[in-house]
């Protein structure tokens, strides 16, 4: 078994692509000619979006989407750099939001976080103290 994917369903696929290539130089892998699916070069686990029109289709239920409410939904997308606080300035100027700026944990990491365009909660932290 291996993690692949975290799918996020958003509004607007390019935009959430373009974000995360704007603020942090992901490459964009894929792009579905629609606009519907695309994927970011991330390393081992890569990091999806696909329209709330896709998402629906295959859950005709519903969802309650990250761009919905004033509070992020509970789950987050971490991202690990050597300079957080360079990265969430580069995330801030490129549209997100911050709920907390940078700051060292207890344990000796340093960690924030913001909230995407798209709605999406995102930490970014340094790597752990060995």
């Amino acid at each position: 078994m291996k993690f692949a994917y975290t799918i996020v369903y958003v509004a607007d696929v390019a935009g959430s692509l373009a974000f995360f290539e704007t603020a942090f130089g992901f490459s964009r892998r894929f792009l579905t000619p629609e606009g519907d699916y695309g994927e970011l070069d991330t390393g081992d686990t890569t990091l999806s979006f696909a329209s709330k029109a896709l998402a629906l289709s295959n859950h005709p239920a519903g969802f309650r989407f990250a761009d919905e409410g004033a509070l992020p939904v509970g789950v987050e997308i971490a991202l690990a750099t050597d300079d957080v606080a360079a990265a969430h300035q580069a995330a801030l100027a490129a549209g997100a939001r911050e709920l907390a700026a940078p700051q060292v944990k207890p344990w000796g990491q340093t960690v924030s976080f913001l909230r995407c365009p798209d709605g999406m909660l995102l930490e970014l932290c340094s790597p752990l103290p060995h």
